[in-house]
């Protein structure tokens, strides 16, 4: 109690922890503070390294994670950002390092670039989303100059003119832009100024303006030809940018910028091309390289830095290489520079230009200085990745060591930090444990190895075992207290217990498993105890609670491990007295208290640090622990607990990066140190030394490692740990000793089969190839728990190999009955027989065989069942969308004897919205035409009421003036553009081409237009229906008297074949929608099963029975009446009379009554003959003219098929005229749109360009109105110092003249101007050379001005014989004037400024004019081509074919003097000529006659030469006809066939020892492919293993992301934050949305009030 209560009192003293030294690597660019010292951020630190001393300096961020980081050189200032909402920029003084100012903006997420200018007190800060803000601050004031947005850009680089601070230059992959900082007094604005970067290849593209292109062509036709945004219907901002996605070619990507003193831009570009930019003008110069290239033959390279040197610059490329680059008129030459072996990220020149730091892309840091024997000189070695572990080596007060993930293994010096040695394991590795028994550390790997390590010597450590678990990674690695195990957690659950001490060799002594996953690892190993107390825990995803498992092992167990574990390697749990305990949350850490009865416990998902009590009885099962104690932790996210080496105090860790130590009893904290944030992920690994003096923590994504020691703590507390540290340090001396000697002995003597590589100092970048050899040994061993494996399988065949003899010999007994069995079941009867699958024994995996057989046809089934699903309902698309969803289907119709088809018109239905809008213009234009009726009646009455007439005459006038109304109406077809009224319809209502001068006129024309192409379809459409029927009827009468014509042919027995016509297809489509049964081609598919119990159907039956007496009815009736019933006279031809039965015997034997019936029956036979004749004469004729029936009406058929064609042809001719002519329609709706949209556009633009007139203006005033304060101000200085002057005598007038000439050459005469010294050597090597003058600077002289005035004003400098308080009089009198002439000069300086910025916003101003005039004469123009398009418009007129001739076929566009003349003076004109023309061709009628004869000899002359030549070259031809070699030997050769038997043979033996050979070469394949089998079964049982493995580690793989989800999951407070978080952005979208919507309802009211002032007459000015 006494201890506890004094550890309370030191808790209260305040014990706390102070950073020594940080340990990162460079991620952003390295900046120079001064001349020899550099910074570079890490973690929550800024680390400043002395180039020359080597010596480190911290600077801590309050608020987190280092963002941004920028210097200010001439100052020594440094700025750099914090990653927190809404950031502040904090600046810091060098080497001070105290705060000087601390900015803060409206930026809500992060700052993405600083930079500071050389001159004056200026820094610009540019921010990511959501703002994309540019900012220029005055960091000495803490106040924003100026600001702009650009919404979306990304910017990578921003940087200042180092000659002159009013330029700023950002650059992104995508884009360049120069800012200019202009100043006026104290306003500053920026003016942006965007770079056009040439193309991919380096060449520069010819951009046309878009918004006022003059190079368009102006078309006569179609009128005027307008931009693209007005074509594409823009008429705001976007208009000015617009451009279609085919224009839009890729440029230049740039990388890196630098400036030149000539305030030239050289800009790197990702394709290799290097560019010069001139900040003034923006022109871009593609400089080209010399004809000489490098000596790899390279020629562009692709520069990642870019850095300024003299005449040139220094670039790097993705080869780690430095080039130098000399420029020379607008062309550079390449030389190599430097080569670093690997990538460099960032290069930069010191101020004095005397050094070059070279940041590689890995973090390391080279020095390049100039001029030295050695330039090259490492600062600073980056490991290869970022820390996964760090260790103490025993007993931690002189060495650490780490380790990351590539198999970096490092051994650093507590006391600065000093890399000593590396080694490279050439695996990746996860985890690092230093024994505390031994100069030995253990490293566990991915592969499931663990690699032991000799550091005794910490220059040169050596790897001296390596131990191969399991395939699963090794996870954790932890030594007990006293280091007598090693505890190994690997990811599949199991955790191995090996002997730590290296006399061993590391023993293997058993292993336990722990469930899927292992969390931590916790032991007890305290003096006086034969135990060793283990707690492991897991989490259990399933229940959200968290499992521990606690086992103890004695300490002798390396000489009974046999004892305690089975022959597998298992330890047994009733041996090491396992018990299972489960907590209710779920916890991230847990830790074992020394006293072996109080466990320790991070939570998960709530803020606290539990304590659980052990029970002291034993139990069985799993026993649920309740905290006995609860602590807030104040960490969020998962924490990890540690226990120091004498178990009083507890250390935690958290995503939150505070790392806190509480003591153990009472869980209060007492000390707490921030060493990481949470922006990366808080701390990953933690470890404090033996005697708690040192404690070194690790970031997880920063890769920072800090380490920390105590500043304050109390004695007590000290004494503990110390004491306790030297009792376990005496305890294990002699053993260390012991096993470090042991270690000694081992070097050289382990024979492993890769060496890793080990350095002192130099690091060595592991290969792919030893990687993949690697791979290939762990693959060829075994691990340790497969070969317990294998032994144990061993053992079990040895021990049991008799009774596995019996079962083997029963198994075979057994197979050789079911065979005979099976043998037997094949010669039993169907029904007796038995399935294949009642003979399988094992029944599980038959049944499983069933199971996936079963699955994969139910797959197979859903796959073809959802196909045809979306066969399906692509078939019911396509059929609605072209079949079901027209009114009338298409079909053709074809004729019977002639290659001619007639198509019809397809027609959906007109929809309810078209009627109805059709029915309004109708409606509309009935109003309109009874209204000009009304309008002419009226004029004509008014015009006819003079004269007093008839009432008859006044009817029949009436009637005749109606008449002619309607016949006014109706427009002739050579105006109304088509030939619709062929087709009867009522065109009456139709406007004429030369009224359709409005919008809606235009609309409803199209309308009315649609409606007469729906009305000439459908009147086709019923010619074809009508022609349709013709045809069923004609094919319907056709097979009519195809019937009789068959019966003919029968009866004449004629080979002819019978013309039956058919309807084809295309005549029928609905055909292709209905599948015949002859169109299937597959059989219907009947299970084996169902076709033995198919039956003869009774139908089947009947109709089997009929067959047959229809037969025997048959075979009777030819028997007794010669197959006839009743002779018809169709029989006639087959009738045959029977001769008589004597024909048989000689004639001579015939007797009178035999010749009397031969003579009757020669009658018959005659008279049968005859009538045979008859008949067949009369079929005949039938026949004949049922054909000629059929061909006279298929012919009639085929003429009315003609003349539906020339019908189609018109109706088609009619349809295209009306298209064309909506088409024209159309066109000028479009043209009217985009006329519409210019000129909306340009009267956007000029309201723009308005605005910014009078902003322009507004600034002119403003500008103006200060400028003349600002003189007003500097006048009246000038005024004072010219008083000062002329006033100096009467103020000295007392004194003697002589004195006050004196005393005026002395008021006259000033200090020399101080003048800074540059050395000779460093002004030579400086590129930049003097820069203009800093605030900073103008102060410094000042101050020096000052000095040197009281230099002056010293007492020696005093004439002789002159009073002293005049002398101070005079001295303060000259002071003034000093002052004054310093204010008139700094006050003339700023004159010059204003002066300057007026001039600029002037030229601003007349810019502007000059854009709004070009607006303005834009608008007018396109004003006079819109009331010229609307006047001049385009018709439609029908001509006929050949009443149009052109000389030499040329087409004219041009009508613009042509005229529209009436046709009848035309037709007049016409029939005087005809006349005329009659006359002519009487006379020339009579010369034709007698021109006429001579024509026909002529031509018969010419006919008889044609002939005689075409005689002469058939002649010709015979005489050169080609006679081949085998024609020519066919007609030689006398034995030519037997030449050709000759011939096969040798080819047919030719063709069998190509047989032979073929048979042979298959053969040959065939061994290969049996061969090339055999090895394939063995690959495939080894791919069955491997999957069966790949199983069950993507199943642990699962489980394990299971595990992290469940862990991941957010605590109440962050659930609650981002809440309130979401309401909040939530409410200030709504603000968002509201203003808009309210700029919509403005935009919209002043729409309305345009609209509404349109009806009113404007006066446009001109």
């Amino acid at each position: 109690m006494a201890q506890t209560r004094e550890r309370e009192e030191a808790s209260h003293q305040g014990a706390a922890l102070s950073v020594r030294w940080v340990q990162g690597f460079p991620k952003q660019n390295i900046q120079f503070v001064n001349d020899i010292t550099i910074c570079y951020p890490s973690g929550n630190y800024l680390i400043f390294i002395n180039l020359e001393t080597k010596k480190r300096s911290l600077l801590s961020c309050a608020n987190g994670i280092v963002g941004v980081v920028a210097t200010n050189i001439p100052y020594e200032i440094v700025a750099f950002s914090d990653r927190k909402l809404k950031p502040l920029i904090h600046i810091y003084t060098f080497p001070e390092l105290t705060r000087r100012n601390k900015l803060k903006g409206n930026i809500l997420l992060d700052y993405t670039l600083l930079s500071f200018s050389y001159c004056g007190t200026y820094l610009a800060s540019y921010s990511s989303l959501p703002e994309f803000e540019l900012a220029l601050w005055n960091w000495e004031l803490n106040v924003i100059l100026c600001k702009k947005s650009q919404l979306g850009m990304d910017v990578s680089q921003m940087s200042f003119n180092p000659m002159n601070w009013h330029q700023l230059c950002l650059s992104s992959s995508s884009s360049v832009s120069v800012w200019t900082i202009e100043r006026s007094n104290q306003e500053h604005y920026l003016k942006p100024k965007s770079v056009k970067l040439p193309l991919e290849d380096g060449t520069f593209f010819n951009e046309i303006d878009i918004l006022f292109p003059t190079s368009l062509s102006k078309d006569p036709i179609y009128g005027p030809v307008l931009p693209l945004s007005a074509i594409a219907g823009l008429v705001g901002e976007e208009a000015e940018t617009f451009r279609p996605k085919d224009d839009v070619y890729p440029l230049l990507h740039p990388t890196m910028h630098c400036w030149t003193p000539t305030s030239d831009l050289y800009v790197g570009c990702e394709e290799g091309h290097l560019l010069m930019i001139n900040a003034e003008t923006l022109k871009v110069t593609v400089l080209q390289k010399r004809e000489e290239t490098l000596l790899d033959g390279t020629n562009l390279i692709n520069p990642i830095t870019l850095v300024y040197q003299k005449d040139g610059i220094l670039t790097s490329g993705i080869d780690g290489v430095l080039y130098s680059f000399i420029v020379k008129d607008s062309k550079y030459s390449t030389t190599k520079f430097l080569d670093m072996k690997e990538p460099v990220r960032h290069l930069v020149f010191s101020p004095n230009y005397k050094t070059l730091i070279i940041q590689t892309e890995k973090g390391s840091i080279f020095t390049y200085t100039f001029g030295q024997v050695t330039p090259l000189q490492k600062i600073l070695d980056a490991c290869d990745g970022n820390f996964q572990a760090v260790d103490f080596v025993t007993p931690g007060n002189k060495f650490f060591m780490t380790v990351t993930h590539s198999g970096e293994v490092c051994i650093w010096s507590i006391e600065d930090c000093t890399c000593l040695s590396k080694i490279y394991l050439k695996t990746t590795t996860t985890t690092l444990a230093c024994s505390p028994s031994s100069l030995s550390a253990a490293v566990g790997t991915m592969d499931g190895c663990i690699y032991f390590l000799d550091i005794q010597d910490e220059d040169y450590p050596e790897l001296v075992h390596k131990s191969f678990l399991s395939e699963s990674p090794v996870h954790h690695l932890v030594f007990d207290q006293l280091g007598l195990f090693l505890f190994a957690g690997t990811a599949e659950g199991k955790l191995f217990i090996i002997n730590a001490k290296p006399s061993s060799l590391f023993k293997i002594l058993g292993f336990t498993e722990s469930g899927k996953e292992i969390i931590q690892i916790s032991t007890v190993s305290m003096l006086g105890t034969e135990t060793v107390q283990v707690m492991v825990l897991c989490p259990l995803p399933e229940t959200g609670s968290s499992r521990l498992e606690i086992f103890t092992l004695p300490k002798t167990l390396p000489q009974v491990y046999t004892t305690f574990s089975d022959e597998r390697g298992r330890l047994r749990d009733e041996l090491v007295h396992k018990f299972l305990y489960e907590t209710e949350h779920s916890l991230s850490s847990a830790v074992l208290d020394f006293q072996i009865n109080r466990i320790y416990g991070f939570c998960s998902h709530v803020p606290y640090i539990c304590s659980y009590i052990i029970p002291e009885e034993e139990h069985v099962g799993v026993c649920v622990l309740k905290p006995f104690q609860k602590m807030q932790s104040r960490q969020y996210g998962p924490g990890n607990l540690s226990l120091s080496l004498h178990g009083l105090w507890l250390l935690s860790i958290a995503k939150c990066g505070i790392l806190c130590v509480r003591d153990t009893p009472t869980l209060e904290t007492f000390a707490r140190h921030r060493s990481h944030s949470h922006q990366g992920h808080g701390i990953q690994c933690l470890r404090i030394s033996m005697d708690g003096q040192n404690i070194m923590v690790n970031g997880k994504d920063d890769s920072t490692l800090v380490y920390l020691k105590w500043r304050r703590l109390g004695g007590t507390l000290a004494n503990e740990v110390i004491s306790y540290c030297r009792n376990i340090v005496t305890f294990m001396i002699s053993t260390m000793e012991e096993e470090n000697n042991y270690l000694i002995t081992r070097h050289g003597s382990v024979d492993l089969p890769n060496e890793p590589q080990h350095t002192p100092h130099v690091s060595i970048d592991l290969s792919q190839e030893d990687l993949k050899i690697t791979e290939e040994t762990h693959q060829k061993e075994l691990s340790w728990i497969q070969q317990k494996s294998q032994e144990a399988i061993k053992n079990e065949i040895k021990q049991f190999s008799q009774k596995r003899k019996e079962i083997k010999m029963g198994i075979k007994e057994l197979a050789k009955t079911i065979v005979d069995m099976m043998e037997e079941n094949e010669e039993a009867d169907s029904i007796a027989k038995l399935g294949e699958e009642e003979f399988a024994l094992d029944l599980e995996e038959l049944e499983r065989l069933q199971d996936q057989s079963d699955e994969e046809v139910a797959k197979i089934k859903k796959d073809a069942e959802f196909h045809n699903l979306s066969r399906s309902y692509l078939t019911e698309l396509l059929k609605e969308e072209c079949w079901n969803s027209m009114s009338v289907k298409g079909r053709a119709l074809k004729c019977f004897h002639i290659s001619c088809t007639v198509e019809n018109f397809p027609m959906k239905e007109r929809t309810a919205e078209e009627m109805e809008e059709l029915k309004t213009v109708l409606q509309q234009r009935k109003i309109e035409s009874e209204c000009l009726k009304l309008r002419k009646e009226i004029v004509e009455a008014q015009a006819a009421a003079t004269v007093v007439k008839k009432h008859h005459e006044e009817d029949d006038e009436e009637e005749e003036e109606e008449n002619m109304v309607v016949n006014e109406t109706s427009l002739p077809n050579y105006l109304l553009g088509s030939l619709s009224t062929d087709f009867g319809i009522d065109i009456s209502l139709l406007s004429s081409q030369l009224e359709l001068h409005s919008r809606e006129e235009k609309i409803n024309q199209i309308i009315m237009l649609k409606d007469i192409i729906y009305k000439v379809k459908s009147a086709f459409n019923s010619e074809f229906n009508v022609a349709f029927k013709q045809k069923e009827f004609e094919i319907a009468r056709v097979k009519e008297r195809n019937i009789r014509i068959k019966e003919i042919i029968l009866d004449l027995e004629l080979e002819e074949i019978v013309w039956q016509p058919e309807f084809e297809d295309c005549e029928k489509p609905e055909r292709a929608l209905v599948v015949e049964d002859h169109e299937i081609e597959v059989q219907k598919y009947i299970k084996p099963g169902r076709k033995s119990k198919v039956d003869v159907s009774p139908t089947d039956a009947d109709r089997l029975l009929h067959i047959q007496g229809s037969e025997d009815r048959h075979r009777g009736l030819m028997d007794m009446m010669g197959g006839v019933l009743e002779v018809k006279k169709e029989d006639i031809l087959r009738m045959v009379i029977p001769e008589p039965p004597f024909l048989s015997k000689p004639d001579t034997l015939w007797t009178e009554e035999e010749k009397k019936q031969f003579k009757e029956y020669e009658k018959k036979v005659k008279e049968l003959n005859e009538e045979r004749d008859k008949y067949r004469k009369s079929l005949e004729a039938e026949l004949k003219k049922l054909q000629n029936s059929i061909q006279e009406s298929t012919q009639s058929f085929d003429d009315h098929m003609k003349r539906l064609f020339e019908r189609r042809v018109r109706a088609e001719m009619v349809v295209n005229q009306e298209e064309l002519k909506i088409n024209n329609l159309v066109f000028s709706l479009l043209l009217d749109e985009e006329l519409n949209s210019r000129e909306q556009f340009l009267n956007n633009y000029r309201t723009k360009k308005q605005e910014e007139k009078s902003q322009t203006i507004e600034a002119i005033q403003k500008a103006r109105e200060e400028l003349d304060i600002y003189r007003e101000h500097y006048d009246n200085l000038v005024a004072e110092d010219k008083v000062l002057d002329r006033s100096f005598k009467k103020e000295f007038s007392e004194i003697p003249s002589n004195q006050v000439e004196i005393l005026y050459k002395l008021f006259k005469r000033r200090p020399r101007a101080h003048k800074h010294k540059t050395h000779p050597d460093s002004a030579n090597v400086t590129p930049f050379g003097e820069r203009p003058e800093s605030g900073k600077l103008n102060k410094d002289a000042f101050v020096q001005l000052m000095k040197g005035m009281d230099d002056l004003d010293n007492v020696a400098n005093m004439p002789d014989g002159l009073d002293p308080k005049t002398w101070e009089h005079f001295c303060a009198t000259r002071r003034i004037k000093v002052e004054n002439e310093y204010k008139v000069k700094q006050k003339a300086i700023g004159l010059t400024e204003m002066g300057t910025f007026l001039r600029k916003r002037i030229e601003d101003d007349e810019n502007v004019q000059h854009e709004i005039e070009r607006v303005s004469r834009e608008l007018i123009l396109l004003q006079d081509d819109k009331v010229k398009f609307q006047l001049d418009l385009t018709i439609q007129i029908l001509l006929k074919q050949g009443q149009v001739e052109l000389e030499n076929f040329q087409l004219i566009l041009e009508y613009s003097d042509a005229i529209l003349i009436n046709k009848n003076i035309i037709e007049e004109l016409n029939s005087v000529i005809r006349t005329q023309g009659q006359k002519k061709v009487a006379s020339m009628m009579e010369s034709k006659e007698v021109h006429k004869g001579i024509y026909q000899i002529e031509w018969e002359h010419k006919k008889m030469e044609m002939e005689m030549e075409d005689l002469n070259q058939k002649a010709w031809d015979i005489q050169m006809l080609f006679f081949s070699r085998d024609r020519q030997k066919y007609l030689s050769e006398p034995n030519y066939e037997n030449l050709i038997a000759l011939q096969i043979g040798i080819m047919e033996q030719t063709i069998q020892v190509i047989d032979k050979t073929h048979k042979k070469n298959v053969e040959n394949c065939k061994k290969l492919l049996r061969k090339l089998g055999r090895v394939s079964n063995k690959k495939d049982a080894a791919n069955y293993n491997l999957s069966c493995n790949l199983q069950n580690e993507l199943v642990a793989v699962s489980e394990r992301k299971d595990i992290c989800n469940s862990m991941g999951t957010m605590l109440t407070c962050e659930k609650i934050a981002k809440e309130h978080f979401e309401s909040r952005m939530q409410h200030q979208k709504l603000t968002s949305i509201s203003k808009q919507q309210a700029e919509q309802i403005s935009v919209l009211q002043a729409e309305v009030e345009r609209l509404r002032m349109k009806t009113f007459p404007a006066l446009v000015q001109l």
